[in-house]
């Protein structure tokens, strides 16, 4: 049995190509990553999930990135060495990539069209399934390679756009949900290319779309989507609570990172969960926002880790030895560290 490792760009065409490849694998896990250090992280990330897992054979799938020759060459050599059966399939159209192009048989480059137009070539005679997504691919390709007199070109500027401002959902703290939203997102979108200048339509509709995935019934016309929202996140940090969980001289908290909307959040979640006694969210500008319900006088925790201060349920500073990193886990093990010490 096969488990492929799909990492890809975070905009509109990294994830059309992993929405493709969704319907193609049955057992597939997505990343998504920006340039530079993000990429070393998440390559690191997968080849470590794969030394722990239990299929007969891997692929390691990356579409919309470019590798530089020290990340393919990583990337060969560390397959070289583990004793599991894994095979490299790189699928980009960016010209940087030209050198690591000529180097490895498994880097495969056509500047001439997008990551996803690419994507669905490759695997469209195979998975035939996604054949039903012609329309919506060559929509991505317009936009993506910037063909601005194609007929599809102002429909790509809508599907960007949604992928551009799915954000409610953070892609640190909650990959899995964030991939599922973005993927719910562009297919319900796909009903809205059937007719003549749908787009506009959907332009219209993106924000029912996403009342739509974060309501749990059908009262989403009684609430506002940022209530929504809270309530989907919270329940989320509430099912993940035990394994998000930090501790303070004898206090337990849960660790976020970047969330956003901390006050509501925060408070909502040490509500529902009076097992807890603080909710800690650190940003990679290395502030940290704290919030309690009663249990501990979080002004003092603030004081004395973060050189911060506030009000006994509402606090911030700011840890100056935090290093910023794009894994959750390298994330929370950092600032478990840095609390023990204090």
């Amino acid at each position: 049995m096969e488990k492929v490792h799909h990492l890809s760009h975070t905009d509109l065409d990294g994830y059309a190509c992993q929405f493709l490849t969704n319907h193609c694998f049955e057992n597939i896990e997505f990343y998504n990553s920006n340039y530079g250090n993000e990429i070393d992280e998440k390559l690191d990330n997968i080849l470590r999930k794969i030394e722990d897992e239990d299929f007969d054979r891997f692929l390691i799938l990356i579409t919309d990135l470019n590798l530089t020759s020290q990340q393919a060459t990583f990337l060969q050599e560390a397959v070289k060495k583990s004793e599991k059966e894994i095979e490299i399939l790189l699928l980009d159209h960016h010209i940087t990539g030209k050198d690591c192009a000529q180097m490895y048989p498994w880097y495969n480059m056509d500047i001439s069209k997008s990551a996803t137009k690419i994507t669905y070539d490759f695997f469209m005679d195979k998975y035939k399934i996604i054949k039903q997504y012609d329309d919506f691919v060559n929509i991505v390709n317009a936009v993506d390679i910037w063909l601005k007199d194609h007929e599809k070109f102002e429909a790509g500027k809508v599907c960007m756009r949604l992928v551009r401002d799915a954000k409610e959902i953070n892609r640190t703290l909650f990959p899995k949900e964030n991939n599922r939203y973005i993927f719910f997102l562009l297919q319900r979108a796909q009903s809205f290319f059937e007719h003549s200048k749908g787009y506009i339509k959907l332009d219209d509709s993106l924000h029912r779309l996403k009342k739509e995935f974060f309501s749990n019934s059908d009262d989403m016309d009684k609430d506002t989507l940022d209530n929504l929202v809270s309530h989907f996140i919270v329940s989320l940090l509430s099912s993940n609570k035990e394994e998000m969980s930090i501790n303070y001289e004898g206090y337990k908290g849960i660790l976020t990172y970047s969330i956003g909307n901390v006050s509501v959040i925060g408070n909502e979640f040490l509500i529902k969960n009076e097992d807890f006694d603080f909710f800690m969210d650190i940003t990679g500008r290395k502030t940290i926002s704290l919030r309690a319900n009663g249990n501990m006088d979080v002004s003092s925790m603030a004081k004395k880790i973060a050189g911060g201060g506030g009000h006994r349920n509402a606090s911030g500073g700011r840890l100056n030895n935090f290093k910023d990193s794009f894994l959750y886990d390298n994330i929370k093990t950092q600032v478990q560290k840095i609390l023990n010490a204090q």
